[in-house]
């Protein structure tokens, strides 16, 4: 009896051509089998009546590891992944004289089945199928040959079987064997040590291996194995970018406890490498992918503010070298420049000037009630947290990157459609904070509208002015020199020739209301420090001066005014809180600290505090010393560690007798100071007089007004 065994891959369009055939095939006395991928009972219910008929394993049945790798495979090839697992096809495929593919869908897995048993007639379609049972019906005596020469596979097939199913083993192999359960086995961490540090080993598998064994360390809990299998598999790979994805979780980890970790530079130089690697080949939305997770590397915060040092401002040229040097650190340098230049305001209207603020506008108070009320100008304000403005800054910073890589970008036509009309109408536009407006601004063609940005002090420790194309802005604004000298350092085309002017004027500050009478000659033992809600602020410096003057008087005493340190930002936070909190604990017991927290009364909190400090390592310009110095108090100010040393700083902004390098010289001046009523008072009056001619607004206001109502130098 001949037996014939059916594929379908999918549901006949014509069911009733099939139906007919499975009739003849009966009419000839032949036994029909039909193996579906599909339910048949519910697909083709009027065959089931007239052949034995069998839905292949589905991969639910077959486990998720094998759904997985059905999945990742070739639509042609999933019915005979499915097949080669059935024990029904198997069994019945050994018994068939002709394998029959029905449609496309089924023609990979007869091919296979006629590899395997080749005495059969392999054919694709029914007429080619009944044609075939025909002829051995006239002649069966011709298909009667040896079985040892037609039961075995094609030597095509075994290889073919031989190499795929010793693929899925390595396959299935390393899987389990690299997984985070066998990682939690000492041998089988020492095994892969060994295997991916082994010389010889293909840099692409070495580099496959080792971040797949890294990840399983990690997930298992054996960081420090993970940690010593990188870095000793880096060593052995030429690439970069191979070392860098290697190194990247160890890298990670480390920022995330708040450390500087040792391969920072490789892990960046990698990520940038590859972006250059897509930049090559004009594939800018990948590279911009690569150039933003470097910059979350490079400007991670736990680097710059939740620590006491930062290596950016170490040494700013050196720290970011990796992206400058780089290919896609250069397009983001391109200049696209603008089509007219920037043009002062005709005298017959209205100078108009457009602001643009955001969440943080506590710097553009006073300056935007000058110009309300300044005759001859009108003001407009752009205000970004508003709900119509939103959508054009969403996923601002991938954006922003994309567009500066290729050049252009429909987000920058967006951006054009939003903020347009206000940049046509104004004549000059000030940016307060070079942050994502600034950048998305520059995305734009701003006319003949003067552009001005000013940069408070954290903005340089970020991406932004790296976002920020500076041939579109005329003028820069910095609060102090030495944050200048930092910005120059870091973002080189600023000095470019189609870069920005740049400018160093005070902030805008209200002196004049802090001056209030200190009734009590005893304000001259309390020591005041506004602010310390930030690492930066280092209020444990404050402490060791507190100490030291209690080593020779028990009447100093410390005020702390201001927000706690949010320990949920970071560790680097919560370690220092928690160093903070022990000080605060031997301190506050015995009266010496007092902690007032947040208050709108800074100038009432200031009239018993008789020293104010500046202990930063970092500030602009530090606006709570000199509000405090306004109010009498005698100024005492660390040598900001960031900036000591260098051409300008705490020694330059501020007169020489107020800076002091240690907690000891800060004792020592405060009690020389505060030797007696008189000496304080003093001291105190004249730091007073010092700040209230120099940077209250009455004063500073002219620089502001020089700055936008004035043509710049060298224009009509």
């Amino acid at each position: 009896m001949i037996e014939v065994l059916v594929v379908l891959g999918a549901v006949p369009a014509r069911v009733a051509v099939l139906t007919d055939a499975l009739a003849q095939f009966r009419a000839l006395g032949v036994t029909v089998r039909i193996a579906t991928t599909f339910d048949p009972v519910e697909k083709i219910p009027a065959v089931t009546g007239l052949a034995e008929v069998h839905q292949l394993s589905t991969t639910a049945q077959l486990g998720p590891r094998f759904g997985r790798m059905v999945k990742r495979a070739n639509p042609a090839r999933r019915p005979w992944l499915r097949a080669q697992r059935d024990p029904w096809i198997r069994r019945h495929a050994k018994r068939a004289d002709v394998l029959v593919a029905l449609d496309a869908k089924a023609l990979h897995t007869v091919w296979q089945l006629a590899q395997r048993h080749r005495r059969a007639d392999a054919v694709h379609g029914i007429a080619p199928a009944l044609q075939a049972v025909r002829k051995r019906s006239v002649d069966p005596a011709r298909y009667r040959r040896h079985r040892l020469s037609t039961i075995a596979p094609s030597p095509t097939v075994l290889t073919s079987a031989t190499r795929s199913q010793t693929i899925d083993l390595a396959k299935r192999v390393f899987d389990l064997s690299t997984g985070k359960r066998a990682m939690k086995l000492a041998p089988v961490r020492w095994f892969w040590h060994q295997a991916v540090t082994a010389p010889g080993v293909p840099e692409r598998l070495r580099g496959m291996a080792a971040r797949r064994v890294n990840r399983s360390m990690r997930r298992a809990g054996h960081r420090d194995s993970a940690n010593r299998l990188a870095l000793a598999a880096q060593r052995r790979m030429r690439s970069v970018a191979a070392k860098g994805q290697v190194l990247g979780p160890m890298v990670e980890a480390e920022l995330k406890q708040g450390t500087l970790p040792e391969h920072l530079k490789t892990v960046v130089k990698g990520q940038l490498q590859m972006a250059d690697g897509h930049l090559k080949k004009r594939r800018s939305g990948q590279a911009a992918e690569h150039v933003v997770r470097a910059f979350d590397l490079m400007f991670h915060r736990n680097l710059h503010f939740d620590g006491l040092t930062s290596p950016l401002a170490a040494d700013p040229a050196g720290f970011l070298a990796p992206l400058l040097k780089s290919e896609v650190g250069k397009a983001l340098a391109t200049p696209q420049g603008r089509r007219t230049q920037a043009e002062f305001p005709p005298a017959n209207r209205p100078h108009r000037m457009l602001f643009f603020t955001g969440i943080n506008d506590n710097f553009i108070g006073p300056i935007l009630d000058r110009y309300k009320a300044t005759p001859g100008v009108e003001v407009r304000r752009l205000n970004l947290v508003e709900e119509s403005i939103r959508p054009v800054l969403g996923n601002g910073r991938m954006r922003l990157t994309r567009h500066r890589l290729a050049g252009s970008s429909e987000h920058a036509r967006k951006v054009q459609e939003a903020w347009g009309a206000d940049v046509a109408w104004a004549d000059t536009i000030f940016v307060d904070w070079c942050n994502l407006a600034a950048a998305m601004l520059t995305m734009i063609d701003p006319g003949s509208a003067r552009v001005i940005i000013r940069l408070h002090s954290f903005e340089a420790f970020t991406w932004w002015p790296h976002l920020t194309d500076w041939s579109r802005v005329d003028d820069l604004v910095f609060v102090s020199e030495h944050l200048r000298d930092l910005a120059l350092a870091a973002v080189p085309r600023l000095r470019a020739p189609e870069g920005p002017r740049t400018h160093v004027i005070a902030n805008a500050m209200d002196l004049y209301r802090y001056v209030l009478p200190k009734p009590s000659a005893e304000a001259r033992f309390t020591l005041g420090l506004v602010g310390l809600s930030a690492v930066a602020k280092d209020p444990r410096w404050a402490l060791e001066v507190l100490r030291e003057l209690r080593r020779r008087d028990d009447r100093y005493r410390l005020k702390l005014i201001g927000d706690e340190l949010r320990t949920s930002l970071g560790p680097g936070v919560a370690r220092y809180a928690a160093e903070l909190a022990a000080d605060l604990a031997e301190l506050e017991p015995a009266g010496a600290v007092v902690r007032t927290g947040r208050t709108e009364d800074v100038p009432g909190a200031l009239t018993d505090v008789g020293v104010i400090l500046s202990t930063s390592v970092r500030e602009s310009f530090h606006c709570g010393l000199v509000e405090g110095a306004a109010s009498g108090a005698v100024p005492v100010v660390r040598d900001w560690p960031f900036f000591a040393g260098r051409p300008h700083g705490a020694r330059t902004l501020f007169p020489g007798d107020w800076v002091v390098s240690t907690p000891a010289e800060a004792a020592q001046r405060i009690l020389d100071v505060t030797a007696s009523e008189e000496t304080w008072r003093e001291a105190g009056g004249a730091a007073a007089s010092h700040v209230l001619g120099t940077w209250d607004w009455s004063v500073t206001h002219k620089d502001f007004d020089r700055l936008v109502l004035e043509p710049p130098a060298g224009t009509n």
